[in-house]
């Protein structure tokens, strides 16, 4: 059965995105049969993976709402053991949607709908990585409901712990009334320029706040990881030897290590 972990913080820019494309194409490569949902309305983890809205008929908002089965939305990517389920601008309607629903059904429980679709195809993968959205809104609940645990990218910059109070406060709540064998399976260190005084003091401040929580791993901030997505590739495909590949796949094995702990 697949183990489902989701990339969440409510703030942008700290290369969420980025790492569930390398993590989840990372995975792949270790043998791993990953399946990727992109759960962002501005679709970057497909575009990032060589799609457009062009290539497929259903979207993760057609799963959620129930308008296709989650079979029928998976796409095979020419990347080893990687599927994804991708996403539009129509998940933005999600919110107005579930209201409708609310509305017409007492009993419908709007934060479980995801986990419902995952079930259905947990024994097919050995993990399933959601990108969200920078958002704390009822896409990013259901993620969090539906998931084993999460992963928290912080980006090796100043004001990187911004948020990170409300994040753990909606995790806790999470794990409270609706999931409560959630966990964090890790902070994430990302965008490290080693040029900079600034990158190792927040790796400081980061690891002294969520001591062995905290990845070994940290990701750098090259240019060659921030070309990749718009050659639709995982940087591990792009470029082979850059030291994002080796981060990232460093990373999986981390996440693979944690299973057994």
């Amino acid at each position: 059965m697949a183990k489902v972990i989701s990339l969440v913080n409510q703030k942008g820019g700290v290369g969420k995105t980025t790492s569930s494309i390398n993590l989840a194409a990372a995975l792949g490569n270790e043998g791993k049969k990953t399946l990727l949902i992109d759960l962002d309305s501005q679709g970057n983890s497909s575009n990032g993976l060589g799609l457009n809205s062009n290539d497929f008929e259903y979207d993760i908002y057609d799963v959620i709402t129930g308008n296709c089965e989650i079979k029928k939305a998976i796409i095979k990517t020419k990347f080893k053991n990687l599927s994804i389920i991708p996403s539009t601008i129509n998940l933005a309607g999600i919110e107005v949607e579930f209201i409708k629903k609310m509305l017409e059904d007492n009993n419908f429980k709007q934060n479980e709908q995801l986990k419902m679709r995952i079930n259905e195809i947990r024994d097919y993968y050995d993990y399933i990585i959601i990108d969200c959205q920078p958002s704390l809104g009822i896409s990013t609940m259901n993620a969090l409901v539906a998931s084993d645990s999460v992963i928290i990218p912080v980006q090796c910059e100043y004001y990187a712990l911004e948020g990170i109070t409300q994040l753990l406060n909606t995790i806790i709540l999470v794990q409270s009334n609706m999931n409560p064998n959630l966990r964090i399976e890790g902070v994430l260190l990302t965008m490290l320029d080693g040029r900079t005084n600034i990158g190792l003091e927040v790796i400081e401040e980061v690891r002294k706040y969520f001591k062995n929580k905290v990845f070994n791993t940290i990701i750098p901030r090259l240019v060659k990881l921030a070309e990749a997505p718009s050659h639709g590739e995982p940087i591990n495909a792009y470029e082979p030897t850059c030291r994002a590949t080796l981060a990232y796949e460093n990373l999986a094995k981390e996440v693979i290590s944690r299973d057994g702990e």
